[in-house]
């Protein structure tokens, strides 16, 4: 089938198929042709239209090029304010405006010559001439010179009177300089022999200090000791505890001499310089006490406190000869009580724990055997040891309480030798969650512990009235009973607390 049609402009007709329309698109031949679509118009209100329409009488985009000229308002430009058209306007005669047309080449205008003047030039040289301006000269007429009465007083002095204020003027410069010379006379040199210095002191003035009348009171009943064994020597101290020449020191000052195959030497110097053998009267290795004596009269004797009197904090003196000084005296308070240490060393026999009264006053290695003195000059303790990872005094050191030296030195004056009470054990000390005090390790047999029926593993926690917490305060609390005299042990075994009663024998 086909169909005849015309494209506008045009009486061609189209042949079967597509062709193509205005537009040059092709489209089918049965196509039907569409209207255009209607242009949507919005309404629009008077007062948009009033606000944002033509003006009235304008068909157009844009008005008329002779209405917007005659709609503009007409501008008259009148003349300038007299003020502004001097300040602003063009000088009388000038035709000229500031404005220069970009084109125009400059006219050119003669360079006047530079002035002769070299002031004026810039690239003058330096030269001497005369100034500029020529000073005008006026001759003055003469005038006499002046006096130096007439500068100073304006003529109003006599000559005479001025000479006179001259020489009294000279005496008082004199008499200044006499001054001067013998009030300084000694400050020219560093010597003087006018200079007498003044010292206090007297016995008008305060009695003496405690420590000094503790220091008078025994210082000559402290002695030094000496000994020698072969090329060997060492020094201690010592006091005398009786008039017939008996000597109280440690066991550990003397032990090389008396130890010695050969025997040793042992030199005793008094506080007055005075120097005498000794001899051993008799020496315990377990309170690391001995007893000299020496063949001299007049001895100055020390007095013997009681342990018991011995409270912590109160002012004590240590007296003896650290590092081979002699009379030495330092001072301190008693730091604690009851401090059980041990005693043992190279070079001496020594194996003692001793209940020891602690001390800060300065104790260094030859105060051994020294005495520790209290505020009243009686004698509480004997200086044995001192701790410290230097070597040097650090504010412990530790003595033999008096109680304990009286009672051995008294038992070697008479018997020359020291019996201990002993319960046959060994032990080691425990310290747990539940207890601290001195683990039984063995027993020896037919001892007293093995007859009390005491074993192997019993920790022993108090001894009298003595409470236990370590192996040397076990050895401290034995050492206190008597010898056959039984002394109620309290131990813990198995964890129940267990009396025993244990009578000591002696070692």
């Amino acid at each position: 089938m086909t169909a005849d049609y015309k494209t506008p402009g045009s009486d061609t007709t189209a042949p079967d198929g597509p062709v193509a329309d205005e537009s040059g698109t092709l489209r089918p031949a049965d196509a039907p042709r569409l209207d255009p679509r209607p242009v949507y118009r919005p309404k629009i209100d008077a007062a948009s239209s009033r606000a944002f329409g033509r003006p009235g009488g304008v068909t157009g985009s844009f008005a008329p090029s002779d209405a917007r000229r005659e709609s503009e308002p007409s501008v008259k430009v009148g003349a300038p304010d007299p003020v502004l058209a001097e300040a602003f306007g063009r000088p009388d005669g000038e035709v000229d405006t500031i404005q220069r047309d970009p084109h125009e080449k400059p006219a050119t205008t003669a360079v006047a010559a530079p002035p002769a003047d070299p002031w004026r030039d810039p690239d003058a040289g330096v030269e001497l001439g005369s100034p500029a301006l020529h000073a005008e000269e006026h001759s003055r007429p003469p005038a006499p010179a002046l006096s130096a009465r007439e500068v100073l007083f304006g003529g109003k002095v006599a000559p005479k009177a001025l000479v006179a204020l001259g020489g009294i003027a000279l005496a008082i410069g004199l008499v200044g300089g006499l001054l001067a010379a013998v009030i300084t006379a000694d400050r020219s040199s560093l010597t003087s022999q006018s200079v007498t210095l003044v010292q206090g002191g007297g016995e008008e003035d305060l009695g003496q200090s405690p420590v000094a009348q503790v220091a008078d009171a025994v210082l000559p009943a402290v002695v030094s000791i000496q000994v020698a064994v072969g090329d060997q020597g060492s020094t201690g101290s010592g006091v005398v505890i009786d008039g017939a020449g008996y000597i109280v020191t440690n066991n550990h000052v003397i032990s090389a001499a008396a130890t010695a195959p050969d025997g040793g030497k042992i030199q005793v110097i008094f506080s007055d310089g005075t120097k005498a053998e000794a001899q051993i009267v008799g020496r315990d290795i377990k309170t690391d006490l001995a007893v000299l004596k020496v063949a001299a009269d007049n001895l100055t004797v020390a007095e013997l406190g009681k342990s018991g009197d011995v409270q912590v904090g109160e002012d004590v003196v240590a007296v003896g000869s650290p590092l081979g000084l002699s009379k030495t005296v330092t001072r301190g308070i008693v730091s604690a009580l009851h401090r059980p240490m041990r005693l043992s060393g190279e070079g001496s026999d020594t194996n003692a724990v001793i209940d020891a009264v602690q001390t800060d006053a300065a104790i260094n290695h030859g105060n051994s055997g020294g005495a520790l003195v209290d505020d009243t000059g009686r004698v509480i303790g004997i200086n044995t040891a001192m701790l410290s990872e230097s070597g040097g005094s650090v504010g412990l050191g530790f003595a033999i309480p008096i109680d304990d030296v009286t009672t051995v030195a008294q038992t070697l004056i008479r018997d020359g030798r020291m019996h201990h009470p002993d319960i046959g054990v060994n032990a080691r000390t425990v310290v747990n969650d539940d207890t601290s005090g001195a683990q039984v390790a063995n027993v020896r047999s037919d001892s007293p512990a093995a007859r009390a029926g005491i074993v192997e593993n019993d920790v022993i926690v108090k001894v009298g009235d003595r409470t236990v917490t370590s192996a040397d305060e076990l050895v401290v609390a034995v050492n206190l009973q008597k010898i056959g005299e039984p002394v109620r042990l309290q131990l813990i075994r198995e964890g129940r607390l267990v009396d025993v009663d244990v009578t000591p024998a002696s070692d």
